[in-house]
């Protein structure tokens, strides 16, 4: 949740500057649009898909909906199947489980590190080594007693989980993974012993992102894509996404109306050209406010290990009167979000999965903690001064 953009000095985030900005050639996408009446398909939707493939180091984008389609269309082609099960985390948006859910898979959890929010691989590890085997050597929960058969770590807050640790994982047990990268558009990831940097969307089998308007990189309403090097997984997304047909009228598959409209994509295209520089501002923010905020006393800034080119797409602190200091900056007019106050576990939609308080502790005590401040390539630091001068008077 947010406050409104309307009413504070120094909102939580700014959507009308950066458009006012690309107007022109937003205006341009429309415009095509209107005289060629390319709106679903097509060439815009192949060169978006081409350049943001490249951008993220995979060999294929395919463009869709929406990011919580693109996740359910990862994991169905990647081979997820009904009854199986999906090992995620409980601190993300719920539209991680839905999309389990969908794929008629069952979500179960495992905690967060302390320190970065994202998958604990020591927590994985734990759950993965707890777990049995049936008949066929397949692995199986000891929760549940179903197959487990992928994990999804989510690139949460615009930092990658731990890979290495998650992907020797899945590779040790058998599991395929798929990366929830909706937040992380550009963020990187440097392989230990080596000096190889790879990009969210490039190392699990397939990954997904989401072009939400408020994402680093956004469309002007919904849209997704889901990244791949597998081209068997691309092809059967681009099935899912549009009735399962790999031509008009003959389908292979039951699949859904899940394609990316030419206009969205004529967008992010436009848009991509600039995110490179939308990240590196994100992080200069990012680095001001650490500077600001690191001595002071009851605020936890947000942690970039070494192997982590974070994108910041929220800047996320915590402190233990959280509800205190968001009220403290709403009266100073500074918008400010909470992302995510209830932990999937314990949400009323997931009491069916039986999990209780207690469960997953760090995921609890964070949300219970966190607080995300103003965060956007076009704060300025003068409004950061203001933020921080604010808290200061508050803690």
């Amino acid at each position: 949740m947010s406050t409104s953009t309307a009413t504070t000095d120094v909102p939580f985030l700014d959507l009308v500057t950066p458009h006012v900005e690309l107007e022109e050639e937003l205006t341009r996408v429309f415009q095509e649009a209107l005289r060629t009446a390319h709106f679903v398909g097509g060439a815009a939707v192949e060169a978006f898909e081409e350049t943001f493939a490249s951008f993220c180091g995979a060999a294929h984008t395919v463009g869709v909906s929406n990011g919580t389609d693109a996740l359910l269309f990862a994991l169905v082609a990647s081979g997820v199947r009904a009854g199986d099960v999906v090992v995620t985390v409980p601190h993300t948006f719920i539209a991680t489980t839905e999309a389990i859910a969908h794929a008629g898979a069952l979500a179960e959890f495992v905690d967060v590190d302390e320190r970065t929010y994202n998958m604990d691989p020591g927590k994985l590890r734990a759950y993965l080594e707890a777990c049995g085997r049936d008949p066929s050597g397949r692995l199986v929960s000891k929760r549940s007693g179903r197959p487990v058969t992928a994990v999804v770590p989510v690139h949460l807050y615009g930092q990658t989980a731990d890979m290495d640790r998650i992907l020797a994982l899945a590779d040790q047990f058998g599991l395929i993974v798929i990366e929830d990268a909706c937040q992380a558009h550009g963020a990187r990831y440097l392989s230990r012993g080596g000096d190889n940097w790879r990009t969210a969307g490039s190392m699990g089998r397939a990954a997904a992102f989401s072009f939400y308007p408020g994402k680093n990189l956004g469309a002007c309403g919904e849209a997704g894509a889901v990244t791949t090097n597998d081209p068997d997984v691309a092809a059967r997304v681009r099935k899912l996404r549009d009735h399962g047909q790999a031509r008009k009228y003959y389908h292979d598959v039951e699949g859904y109306n899940g394609r990316l409209d030419a206009i969205q994509a004529g967008i992010l295209h436009a848009k991509l050209r600039h995110v490179s520089e939308w990240n590196a501002q994100r992080r200069e923010r990012a680095d001001h406010y650490n500077r600001l905020l690191a001595p002071m006393p009851g605020i936890v800034t947000p942690y970039e290990p070494s192997w982590s080119h974070a994108v910041y797409h929220l800047y996320v602190v915590r402190t233990a009167d959280r509800d205190g200091l968001i009220a403290h900056l709403a009266g100073a007019g500074i918008g400010t979000g909470i992302h995510y106050p209830i932990p999937l576990h314990l949400q009323q939609a997931y009491r069916s999965l039986s999990y209780k308080a207690g469960d997953f502790p760090v995921a609890e005590r964070v949300a219970a903690e966190i607080v995300s401040l103003p965060m956007y390539p076009q704060l300025t630091a003068a409004q950061q001064d203001r933020v921080v001068s604010e808290i200061r008077r508050f803690v």
